[in-house]
């Protein structure tokens, strides 16, 4: 191969590389703006600045092109939770930090572009299949980086904070989605960052 024919086939990569990526930010932007029901083919690919066309050349289905944008949209996030969850200190004093961590990165556009597939997922199961283990990947990757912080507190008692914090801020977020208190909301967060500690320092 010639130089010349390897760097144009870089450039096509790139250039398919730079159509997906736009596609999924467009897939995103319309969960949060307009939701799922209104996120059609048609205003993703006007958001994107690609045919129609284009998307069969990357998903087969808008399920399949969901599940993506989600996991596009995590990937960030686990990134930015990976990085962030490696500075913090280790044990008791590292648990309100990681905390507070995993509700910023559970919350604002994921939460609202997960809500939207999810309740959508509820009656369409090709969606639900194509977003489960995207959502599971997630929470494994995460759990990994949190162990890691957590030291050499238990396995088991370091999952359950774990899955409990996740499952909590999953539900302070939806409560922020229907604009419920955020007053409440952070005495509520306040209050397990308390209990997750006294738990955490238990023998």
């Amino acid at each position: 191969m010639t130089e010349a024919t390897a760097k144009a086939h870089r450039t096509q990569a790139q250039r398919r590389e730079q159509t997906r990526t736009a596609l999924l930010d467009a897939t995103v932007e319309c969960l949060v703006d307009i939701g799922y029901a209104r996120a059609s083919m048609q205003e993703i690919c006007a958001r994107a600045g690609v045919s129609k066309g284009a998307v069969q050349h990357h998903f087969a289905t808008k399920a399949e092109l969901m599940a993506a944008a989600v996991e596009h949209l995590t990937t960030r996030l686990r990134t930015q939770l990976a990085s962030s969850l490696e500075d913090l200190p280790g044990g008791a004093s590292g648990v309100e930090a990681a905390i507070d961590l995993l509700w910023a990165g559970y919350s604002g556009t994921l939460s609202t572009a997960v809500t939207e597939l999810w309740v959508a997922a509820r009656t369409d199961p090709e969606l639900r299949a194509a977003i489960r283990p995207v959502d599971r990947a997630l929470g494994r990757a995460t759990l990994a980086h949190v162990s890691q912080v957590a030291g050499d507190l238990p396995k088991e008692r370091a999952e359950t904070l774990f899955w409990l914090t996740v499952n909590l801020t999953r539900g302070l977020a939806l409560d922020a989605e229907l604009g419920g208190d955020p007053n409440r909301r952070r005495k509520l967060l306040q209050e397990w960052k308390r209990i997750a500690v006294l738990m955490y320092s238990q023998p």
